[in-house]
């Protein structure tokens, strides 16, 4: 009555299989499957079956959760984490085309000028040649002036990219991005504290993006313990003086050296085998544009302590 096909059929025979042999299969273990309401739509269950006696008759008793909350909570985190990543490839695409602009911007401005050297000594030539050699010069000198141009376009539009910001409550953003960014840490025994200091002021923010910076730091503190005996991150909110909100990521890992930590937040600077070096750049980027700052420092513990603070947004500073 309480179970839709095929898990109705399915389950009279792990029941009948196991009073003729003994041999468990769901007794005693939950699991999870599909469960039928009165009107007759399906939902999602934990059933969990146990055995007892009654009068001395073997008696079967089956305990059915609802968990439709918890299946729509996980794919709305899903889902976020999905946006989220997609935001975050954007990002740092953006941050790997700024990057390369500023380094292309040096050889072509050397490929301009040995070009009009070129066409100088071109000119000056009694060569036959020397004016088909000036025509491709001029050539090379336009398109070399034409990429020049658009990586100039392209910065403009990376720097100048509005973000839509609103008034948010930094308690909430975090607990936010540790729902996203900490998803599988219980497994990984991962211990998570959260210091939060209530009723701070709130800070005129693009949430997505101070999410992105928390996510970054929260992946980067899980990954920095791999090989930790302890794993613990420490997510603290603080109030700094009446202009500022300060938050700090802590984590107990190895910690890193004095060369990487001088370096940390320029682009491609990374300890992991496999990164670009994206992410810290990307924080400062972004911490920076809401008129805050970003820095590291070793934990007492052991490990690192991230902390950035934001300022508060000026309606409640200026108390309109």
């Amino acid at each position: 009555m309480l179970m839709p096909a095929p898990y109705r059929a399915a389950h009279d025979g792990y029941v009948n299989h196991y009073t003729a042999t003994g041999e468990k299969r769901i007794i005693g273990i939950g699991r999870e499957v599909q469960g039928r309401r009165k009107d007759g739509t399906i939902f999602p269950m934990y059933l969990s079956v146990g055995e007892g006696k009654l009068k001395g008759r073997r008696v079967f008793v089956g305990i059915v959760h609802d968990i439709s909350d918890r299946k729509e909570r996980d794919s709305k985190i899903h889902e976020l984490q999905g946006e989220l990543l997609h935001i975050t490839r954007l990002t740092a695409m953006g941050q790997l085309a700024s990057a390369l602009a500023h380094e292309l911007n040096q050889p072509l401005a050397a490929i301009m000028n040995y070009v009009n050297t070129a066409k100088l000594l071109a000119a000056n030539s009694t060569d036959a040649q020397a004016g088909r050699f000036k025509e491709l010069l001029e050539k090379t000198s336009e398109q070399a002036g034409r990429a020049g141009q658009i990586i100039r376009r392209l910065r403009d539009f990376l720097v100048r990219r509005e973000s839509d910001r609103t008034i948010e409550d930094i308690n909430t953003i975090a607990d936010e991005a540790i729902a996203l960014a900490l998803v599988g840490a219980t497994e990984r025994g991962v211990v998570t504290v959260r210091k939060y200091t209530a009723g701070l002021s709130p800070v005129d923010v693009d949430k997505v993006q101070i999410q992105q910076v928390l996510v970054n730091l929260l992946r980067n503190a899980m990954e920095a313990m791999e090989e930790s005996a302890v794993r613990q991150i420490a997510i603290e909110t603080y109030a700094i003086e009446s202009e500022w909100v300060g938050i700090a990521v802590s984590d107990t890992g190895s910690g890193m050296s004095d060369e990487v930590a001088r370096r940390l937040f320029e682009p491609f600077v990374t300890t992991k085998e496999s990164g670009m070096g994206f992410g810290l750049s990307m924080s400062r980027s972004i911490i920076e544009e809401h008129g805050g700052r970003i820095w590291a420092e070793p934990n007492p513990e052991g490990g690192t302590i991230f902390r950035f603070r934001l300022p508060v947004a000026e309606e409640v500073e200026d108390g309109i």
